[in-house]
């Protein structure tokens, strides 16, 4: 018998639960977004596999251990302002609004963009704002934030992020070079100094400059 979209969702958030994510807010948030939205419709049978999967734009949605993991470690509240840099297809942004008072979230791939903004609208997601832009440069005219988390693999953490922190404001950033040991970094800024945390090993796509105007 063929289990049904719900059920396999049920049993991923036993896994997620088994892997160590024991933050209830991240859970039950998880539990209510349908992550099959946010994938294409030929995959929507896989979308509750504890596992990254394809989208448009040679991107990846990420693993929902992965978001979870990330979430967590944010720390995210309903008082914070959040900086998501990579919107993708829109997932992880929706996870983090559903946790936080406002989310600012950029993309260089206009096609993943405009996607994303048609899900935020269709499930009814309003306290986010979407910049078409380069988000290596994060969102000056915004900062500071609260929060900010990075959703690709960046080989050096980009300086102009970490400033747009508030003093004692967190950052999740996946950091190593494509094709050797990545890991989720945590920085909080304490001041004028980062207290940087080594976490998590990870594989991310990379973080990459400029914009797309994808066909």
């Amino acid at each position: 018998m063929k289990m049904s979209l719900s059920d396999r969702k049920e049993r991923l958030l036993v896994e997620l639960r088994a892997a160590g994510i024991g933050d209830e807010a991240v859970l039950s948030v998880l539990s209510d977004i349908p992550r099959e939205e946010f994938i294409p419709r030929a995959l929507r049978r896989q979308a509750y596999e504890n596992a990254a999967l394809p989208i448009n734009s040679g991107q990846t949605i990420s693993q929902p251990y992965i978001v979870a993991y990330m979430t967590e470690v944010l720390n995210v509240t309903k008082k914070h302002i959040v900086l998501e840099v990579g919107t993708g297809s829109g997932y992880q942004a929706v996870v983090l609004a559903r946790l936080c008072r406002r989310l600012f979230t950029v993309e260089r791939h206009l096609q993943l963009l405009s996607a994303a903004e048609k899900i935020f609208k269709k499930l009814g997601i309003f306290n986010i704002t979407t910049l078409f832009g380069n988000g290596m440069k994060g969102w000056p005219e915004q900062a500071p934030f609260d929060r900010i988390m990075v959703t690709a693999a960046s080989e050096e953490i980009p300086e102009n992020l970490p400033a747009q922190l508030k003093d004692g404001g967190i950052m999740v950033i996946p950091v190593g070079a494509q094709g050797k040991v990545q890991h989720i970094v945590r920085l909080t800024r304490r001041g004028d100094d980062f207290h940087r945390e080594d976490l998590l090993p990870v594989k991310f796509v990379p973080l990459l400059s400029g914009i797309v105007h994808d066909s």
